[in-house]
């Protein structure tokens, strides 16, 4: 594997919730993010869910709270948790999930893999 710059890879789209994969580390992908809006409430049944904020500031509804991230913050959903990303403005992410883990938690309705 290369060197990733992030910021450059972060450059080369401008679609919202379509995570794109950087690298691959034991089974899973290194991906970033941009997000604005709200996504939709869903739940990863076999994994947690990563976010590491690397700009702006993220929500994400829980349905029994709030957490609030901003730059250089993460925060591990655990599995099975029902939770909602919501940004105000636009954020970049970096994820880390499994290979194969559909974002919205159903295979139906997740974006395609995309590797930059």
């Amino acid at each position: 594997m290369d060197v990733v710059n992030l910021e450059a890879k972060l450059a080369t789209f401008a679609e919202h919730f379509q995570p794109r994969t950087v690298g691959e580390f034991n089974g899973h992908d290194l991906m970033v993010a941009k997000l604005q809006g709200p996504f939709r409430w869903h739940a990863h049944d076999d994994t947690d869910d990563f976010f590491l904020v690397l700009k702006g500031r993220l929500t994400i509804e829980l349905r029994d709270r709030t957490v609030s991230l901003g730059p250089g913050e993460l925060f591990v959903v655990p599995r099975g948790v029902e939770h909602r990303p919501v940004a105000e403005e636009e954020v970049h992410l970096l994820l880390i999930e499994r290979t194969g883990t559909p974002n919205t938690g159903d295979p139906a309705t997740a974006a395609p893999r995309r590797v930059i």
